[in-house]
């Protein structure tokens, strides 16, 4: 049984109990530290970094990091082909990359939210329609949808985000549509319905606010696929393009290094990495500390 650091009499508010059962979690602690981290990075890019991202410095191409023989002060973590400063382009990429990904999620979520709300709520031949829509979108693999999406937009930072949000809709229209039909049946909506409420306040007002604990839980995990898929498509030369610092388009700019300049392509891969596992942990130790079934 878990242990709850307050006094037998005490009436613990919502926020307080979520906290003290997520703080128990030292994954999903690791993981928001490491979120943390990155934001910070991410929002203090320009005062962290040495050089702008895309500066070539003509006398420095390829310089191992300051570790490796033949490292050099001035450019701490090295240089890529080009002569351009890694640790910048490190930097100014954990902006490109989460503010990508935060962007795929809020359009995902939106939409998701809306057509599951719709979907849960009205049911029938509405319902039907919806579903049989998000069942075709999830019968086909994700990469390969966004493919297709980016394929037929044309390649850019907006289309990717487009793309990768298309392939994240489904799964939220299927955690709201399965919380809507559930929560419509309990009392307090038929005694609402009862008074007169509209449909649109039953749905938004009365019933989304008994959606969000999922829903944050899937959100958190969206933001660490749709970072996987926005460098999956910068690295097939479909989401961002040179000269933009995004981790996957450095990813495709190194591979032919692969063998000579290892680190050119490990480094943005670690970032890809530790912000993906910072999510992942953070989203199950979102849902461990949610639902109370998980916390006996």
């Amino acid at each position: 049984m878990t242990s709850l650091s307050a006094n037998a009499g005490e009436v613990l508010s919502p926020v307080r109990t979520f906290w003290l059962f997520f703080r128990q979690n030292r994954g999903a602690l690791f993981g928001l530290s490491l979120i943390v981290f990155f934001l910070i990075i991410a929002v203090f890019a320009p005062w962290l970094a040495p050089y702008e991202p895309s500066h070539v410095h003509t006398d420095a191409y390829r310089i191992p990091p300051l570790w490796s023989e033949g490292g050099s002060r001035t450019f701490v973590l090295g240089t890529d082909d080009l002569g351009r400063d890694l640790l910048s382009r490190l930097l100014y990429g954990a902006r490109v990359s989460i503010g990508l990904s935060l962007l795929v999620v809020m359009l995902s979520l939106l939409v998701g939210t809306s057509l599951g709300l719709i979907a849960g709520y009205r049911g029938g031949m509405i319902d039907t329609a919806i579903m049989r829509l998000v069942d075709i979108l999830m019968s086909l693999p994700s990469i390969l949808l966004a493919i297709v999406v980016v394929a037929i937009l044309g390649p850019g930072l907006l289309n990717a985000v487009i793309a990768v949000s298309v392939v994240k809709i489904p799964s939220f229209v299927r955690i709201v549509r399965a919380q809507v039909m559930a929560e419509k049946k309990k009392d307090y909506v038929v005694a609402s319905k009862s008074f007169g409420a509209s449909g649109f306040r039953l749905a938004v007002i009365n019933i989304f606010p008994n959606c969000l604990a999922p829903l944050i839980v899937q959100a958190t995990l969206a933001f660490s696929d749709g970072i996987l898929d926005i460098a999956a498509l910068g690295f097939l030369g479909l989401g961002a393009q040179p000269p933009t610092p995004e981790w996957g388009t450095m990813l495709a700019d190194a591979r032919a290094f692969l063998e000579s300049q290892p680190w050119m392509v490990t480094l943005p891969g670690l970032c890809i990495l530790a912000v993906v596992l910072g999510f992942n942990l953070l989203g199950d130790g979102l849902r461990d500390a949610f639902d109370p079934r998980l916390r006996m």
